[in-house]
């Protein structure tokens, strides 16, 4: 295949569907721990169309919703201090905080601004040398590369005006979390293709190893996921447990080595608490004393915070596959995009999103979780 569109094929994808039918004679379990995927198999209704007993159990993969609320507070705490310019990707903007959002502060008078790239917040400390510029820097894998390299572009400009507020995860600390739990239902999981193409898949192999579950490096588009779950499914079947490749046209099992590079050196493994699961350990990124300088936290101290949720969000529940969007009493009503009571809601990678944006409605769609 060498287009995009090949990918979406509704002839390919009956005949996967068929031979996902043919192979499946078990119930059996699936996490995508991808956003992105989540949002492709609820709006092509791919979760509705799988065989009798394959289920998929959307997990913690938007990096968006499992910001630490803590670290949202501070983003708000900075961005309404005189003198700084608060950048963000935009999805960041609307996610609720303990009491209000960046959007909201800016809407107050707070100077913040969407940026498409953290080297776009290093060319304007560059330009307003006068002021102090904050990137928000959240995200997987996936991002850590070029948010290390606006460090160390911003350290060869020599700029003093320039920080990072760190919120980055790790994929899978987060896998081996769900599978130590005696209620984890989970039998197999769809590994996100970008983080992988990142950081390849070597990290995976010892988590299948370890707790007996196929893990298959998958794509984002309907024939991707399709593909991956057959993959994942013919494993369990035949009882294997094994990493596998299905987007083989972008990764690699050792990734991107010069990125892991430029991670390695500007950031260093850390505890993180996710939103809606909790400190774990060793499951994020902090930046290295080489470049503490860089630390917003640090910069701008901002004293004790006291993130509190909403008491009607079971975002955590979500987030950790326990729960559908749809068992939530707010889903639809006093919770939507445009007024959101949580993350998944509000970020384009959301479950909660995903769910809204496809009509998905009370009662529970047949693939998914009960």
């Amino acid at each position: 295949m060498r287009y995009l569109d090949e990918y979406r094929d509704p002839v390919l994808a009956r005949r996967l569907l068929t031979e996902l039918t043919a192979v499946a004679t078990r119930p059996w379990r699936i996490m995508e721990v991808c956003g992105g995927q989540t949002h492709t198999l609820v709006r092509q209704g791919i979760d509705e169309l799988l065989p009798a007993g394959v289920r998929m159990v959307h997990g913690p993969g938007c990096p968006v919703c499992v910001t630490p609320l803590e670290t949202l507070d501070r983003a708000m705490a900075i961005a309404e201090r005189p003198g700084v310019v608060f950048t963000s990707f935009g999805d960041m903007l609307r996610v609720p905080g303990s009491s209000t959002d960046l959007l909201s502060a800016r809407a107050r008078g707070a100077d913040v601004r969407v940026v498409y790239s953290p080297m776009d917040a290093v060319e304007i400390a560059r330009r307003e040398p006068g002021r102090e510029v904050v990137f928000l820097a959240v995200g997987f894998e996936t991002t850590a590369p070029a948010n290390a390299m606006a460090v160390l572009h911003a350290a060869r400009l020599g700029l003093t005006n320039f920080s990072l507020l760190v919120s980055h995860v790790l994929v899978p600390p987060a896998m081996t979390t769900l599978l130590a739990d005696p209620d984890c239902e989970v039998q197999a999981f769809l590994a996100a293709g970008h983080v992988c193409a990142v950081m390849g898949w070597t990290a995976y192999e010892p988590i299948a190893e370890r707790y007996r579950v196929p893990i298959v490096v998958t794509g984002f588009e309907p024939l991707d996921l399709l593909e991956g779950v057959l993959m994942a499914v013919r494993q369990l079947e035949e009882g294997r447990a094994e990493v596998a490749n299905q987007y083989a046209r972008a990764v690699r099992r050792t990734g991107n080595t010069e990125a892991q590079r430029a991670v390695r050196r500007v950031f260093r493994v850390a505890d993180q608490v996710w939103r809606g699961l909790g400190p774990l350990p060793a499951s994020g990124l902090r930046l290295s004393e080489e470049f503490a300088a860089f630390d917003a936290a640090r910069r701008h101290d901002v004293g004790a915070l006291r993130p509190s949720e909403h008491p009607d969000c079971i975002a955590g529940a979500i987030l950790t596959g326990a729960r559908l969007p749809t068992d939530c009493a707010a889903y639809g009503t006093r919770c939507t995009p445009r007024t959101p009571l949580g993350a998944p809601m509000v970020s384009t990678e959301g479950t909660c999103a995903a769910f809204h944006s496809a009509g998905r409605t009370a009662a529970a769609p047949a693939g998914s979780p009960a």
